[in-house]
């Protein structure tokens, strides 16, 4: 009986311990301006296209193309840092909320989005990099972000 208890206490310890590094990954991987900015109801609800109340995977790389495309202004497929380091009140991200902009277009995110280190990003190099992002918010793989996944409560 004894070990039951102590049991069930220890897997409470492995899961809190588990969602803590889970956390800090997350932060290690992404600002937290840009975490902050991008898990909020309107972020979720501008990437659920089919309102289901879910954002499946297919649904977040659409819209990172999307997000990529709008900020690409000269079309060379590369996002330079004049297109990236950009104020989020231009509007440059028309469907998306200021507070993602602002956290996206950051010369730290720039330097973590670019894989190669060659001082520009692809839309391979984006759209991989929120493939992890998304990832690490499907904690149950199910390959679709729940309100509780998504939305992180201020």
């Amino acid at each position: 009986m004894n070990f039951k208890r102590n049991g069930g206490a220890l897997l409470g310890v492995l899961l809190v311990t588990s969602a803590t590094a889970w956390a800090q990954d997350m932060v290690l991987y992404a600002t937290p301006a840009y975490l902050e900015g991008l898990r909020t109801k309107d972020m979720m609800h501008s990437i659920d296209t089919d309102h289901d109340g879910t954002v499946s995977r297919e649904e977040w790389i659409s819209y990172q193309g999307r997000v990529f495309d709008a900020l690409d202004k000269d079309h060379d497929g590369f996002l330079e840092p004049q297109e990236f380091y950009r104020t989020a009140d231009a509007k440059v991200i028309p469907f998306a909320t200021a507070g993602y902009a602002h956290g996206l277009m950051t010369e730290q995110m720039f330097g973590k989005i670019d894989a190669n280190g060659d001082g520009k990003i692809s839309k391979d190099e984006f759209v991989a990099f929120q493939v992890k992002i998304f990832d690490m918010m499907d904690q149950h793989k199910t390959h679709a972000l729940s309100p509780a996944d998504f939305i992180v409560a201020k």
